[in-house]
C-alpha cells in the first residue's frame, strides 16, 4: 500500500512538472453563400491564414444570399463549440445583431467582413471595402462617360435584397452620389425623387436575379441606358437581358466586386467599369486579429478617421474618365480573385 502511494506521488510530481498543453484556438467563418467567387476567395484567404497560424477554422454559409436563418444557426454552433472568434458577412445586417450579441457576451471576438452590421458597433470590428466609395467611383465614372448626356440618363438600380443590408445601401447611395443624384436619406434606397431613376429591383446577388430584375425594369422603361448593379454576377445577368432585346451595345453597366470573371467582362465590354475589392485580404486580416485576441486579448482598431478597417478599393476600366482615378483591366486581372 505504501509503495503504491509512493508511486502515485512520484507520478503526480512528474505530471505537474510537464509543460501545460496549449489551448487550441478555433475560429468560424460565416459567409452569405459558398458559391459566389467573392466568398470562395474569402474562404481561401481565411483557410490559408488559419493554417499558417495554427488556428482550427470551421466554415459555414447560407444556401443563397439572404439566408439569415442559416447564419444564426452557424453562430449558435460556433458559441457551443467554444470558438475564439467569428468572421461574418451578414445577409441581414440588422436581424443578425441579436445572435452576434450572444456571441460577444460569450467572450467571442466578432468581426464583420465586407458588410457592416447595423449599427456598425454591434461587431467588435469591421474589415471591409469602403462600399460607399466603391459605389461613388462607378457613379462618377458613369456620369463622366455620359458627359452632357448624364442629365437625361435613364437609370436602372439593381440592388441586393429587400431587407436593404448595409453593403447594398452603401453601394447604391454611393453610386447615386457619384452620379450627382440627391439621395435624400443616405441610410436607405428608394426614397430618391430624381426623375432619371427608372426604379429599383433586387437580384439576390446572382446572375439569374440580375437577368430577372433587368427584364422587370426594361418592361417599365425600355429606354434605360445606365445600369447600376450590386455585384458582377448581377451585372452578367443584366447584360443577358439587354442582349435579348438588342440593347447590349448602347447601355452602360457598372458594378462592384473585382472578381476575375467580372474584370474579364470589363475587358470584353460587358461591364463598363467595376470597383475592385479584396476579400482574401479581409479574411486573412480577420484571422490574424482573432489570433492576436486569443493570445493577448487585444481587439483590432479601425482605420484612422473611419468606423472600420479599410481594406482598399480601385476602379477598373479600359475607358478611363477624366478626374476619376482608375486602373486598367491588365492590372485588375493581376489583382482579381475567383
Amino acid at each position: 500500500m505504501l509503495r503504491n502511494l509512493m508511486l502515485a506521488g512520484t507520478l503526480l510530481g512528474t505530471l505537474s512538472a510537464l509543460p501545460a498543453m496549449a489551448t487550441e484556438t478555433s475560429a468560424c467563418l460565416i459567409t452569405k453563400t459558398d458559391t459566389n467567387p467573392f466568398f470562395v476567395k474569402m474562404k481561401e484567404g481565411a483557410s490559408a491564414k488559419a493554417e499558417e497560424l495554427g488556428i482550427t477554422l470551421k466554415s459555414y454559409a447560407g444556401r443563397i444570399d439572404g439566408d439569415h436563418d442559416a447564419q444564426v444557426a452557424a453562430i449558435e454552433t460556433c458559441i457551443a463549440d467554444g470558438a475564439k472568434g467569428i468572421l461574418i458577412t451578414a445577409s441581414d445586417t440588422k436581424a443578425i445583431v441579436e445572435a452576434v450579441t450572444q456571441a460577444r457576451d460569450a467572450g467571442i471576438l466578432v468581426i464583420a467582413l465586407d458588410t457592416p452590421l447595423e449599427p456598425i458597433t454591434a461587431a467588435d470590428a469591421t474589415f471591409a471595402t469602403d462600399n460607399f466609395k466603391a459605389g461613388e467611383l462607378i457613379g462618377q465614372w458613369a456620369a463622366a462617360t455620359l458627359g452632357e448626356g448624364a442629365k437625361d440618363a435613364r437609370i436602372a438600380m439593381l440592388d441586393l435584397a429587400v431587407s436593404q443590408p448595409s453593403v447594398g445601401v452603401l453601394r447604391d447611395q454611393g453610386f447615386m452620389t457619384g452620379f450627382g443624384i440627391d439621395v435624400k436619406d443616405p441610410a436607405k434606397w428608394g426614397d430618391e425623387e430624381d426623375e432619371r431613376i427608372v426604379g429599383h429591383d433586387v437580384t439576390a446577388g446572382n446572375e439569374e436575379g440580375g437577368r430577372t430584375a433587368m427584364e422587370n425594369l426594361l418592361t417599365k422603361d425600355p429606354t434605360i441606358n445606365v445600369v447600376y448593379t450590386i455585384n458582377e454576377p448581377a451585372a452578367a445577368g443584366a447584360y443577358e437581358a439587354l442582349k435579348a432585346v438588342g440593347r447590349e451595345n448602347d447601355v452602360l453597366i457598372v458594378s462592384v466586386d473585382g472578381g476575375c470573371p467580372g474584370v474579364r467582362n470589363v475587358a470584353e465590354g460587358v461591364i463598363g467599369a467595376t470597383s475592385q475589392q479584396y476579400p482574401l485580404l479581409m479574411a486573412a486580416l480577420g484571422i490574424e486579429a482573432i489570433k492576436t485576441y486569443a493570445d493577448n486579448g487585444v481587439k483590432p482598431a479601425p482605420t484612422e478617421g473611419k468606423a472600420f478597417f479599410d481594406t482598399g478599393v480601385a476602379l477598373v476600366t479600359d475607358k478611363p474618365a477624366e478626374g476619376v482615378p482608375s486602373i486598367d483591366t491588365k492590372e485588375g486581372l493581376d489583382k482579381c480573385w475567383g
